[in-house]
């Protein structure tokens, strides 16, 4: 056996003792939710455990820092691991289980197979992190098989990574039902991000400015103003703000991800989303609302 308890919460490091943790719930009627992440948790990880425990009887989080989803360069190994503390956070919100898998558990030797979800991965974040999203959907559907979850909640905070993650279940035939989790913000709008440890004190108090830009452009949007102007807007009061350089600030079809045109108003009734991502030092942060006309 390799799983242990702590605080109440269940510690499994295995894919063979999750599977049989997973078989004997069901066997007993109940349902399992999910909830992958990497760690460093915060307020918005622990609502997502809240939303998956309002439709299942049993939760697991697991913890993993996906080698798979980060490029040479980047930042996998000052990514911030908090094990002990993520496990008590996860004990206060009555978790049922964490799964703490090794990367050699979740990539055995030798394995070469991997997860491309086309299109929806190379938009967007995807022209910037050409690799990420493809190392999302390896390893959340080895996730998958190893939790067989009927429920899993991701952050609409990460709105790209949602839909790439409910076309591959669609594509696929996963029989899991995925949610999405509502952004979680601190009082001045920015949206909660384990990234945001990054942030020195004076960049966190200009991090705000993403947020309040883009909340003021969907409500110029509403109103029925041209996204051209609205979105070059929110763009100049980012960079004034003091962020250092702009990825993309844009407006998109919420399903396919695809640019709206920027010449014409929305119509009447669309719903629609404004997604933005820009870099203050060195910290890139990203962040969406919808938007309705």
């Amino acid at each position: 056996m390799n799983s242990t308890k702590e605080n109440s919460v269940e510690i499994i490091r295995t894919r063979s003792e999750l599977q049989a943790r997973v078989r004997a719930w069901k066997q007993a009627g109940e349902t399992v939710g999910f909830v992958p992440t990497m760690g460093a948790l915060h307020e918005g990880h622990l609502s997502l455990i809240e939303k998956a425990k309002e439709k299942v009887t049993r939760t697991v989080a697991s913890i993993f820092v996906n080698p798979a989803q980060f490029a040479p360069g980047e930042d996998f190994d000052t990514y911030p691991r908090r094990e002990a503390e993520d496990i008590a956070k996860l004990a206060s919100v009555n978790c049922t289980a964490v799964y703490l898998p090794s990367v050699a558990e979740m990539y055995p030797e030798g394995s070469v197979t991997n997860v491309r979800v086309e299109s929806l991965s190379d938009l967007l974040d995807g022209i910037y992190r050409p690799h990420f999203f493809y190392g999302v959907a390896t390893v959340v559907a080895r996730l998958f098989l190893h939790a067989q979850p009927d429920v899993a909640v991701f952050g609409e905070k990460d709105y790209q990574q949602l839909q790439v993650i409910r076309r591959m279940v669609r594509d696929l035939g996963f029989p899991i039902e995925i949610i999405g989790g509502e952004t979680k913000r601190d009082a001045d709008g920015l949206a909660q991000s384990s990234r945001n440890l990054y942030l020195s004190p004076e960049e966190r108090r200009a991090a705000g400015a993403i947020f309040a830009a883009m909340h003021r452009a969907s409500v110029r949007l509403a109103l029925g103003a041209l996204p051209s102007e609205a979105l070059k807007e929110a763009e100049g009061h980012i960079v004034t703000a003091g962020f250092r350089k702009i990825d993309y600030v844009t407006l998109v079809d919420p399903a396919t991800l695809q640019a709206l045109p920027a010449d014409e108003p929305m119509k009447e009734g669309a719903v629609v989303r404004l997604l933005a991502a820009a870099w203050l030092g060195k910290t890139r942060l990203i962040d969406n609302i919808s938007v309705t006309r």
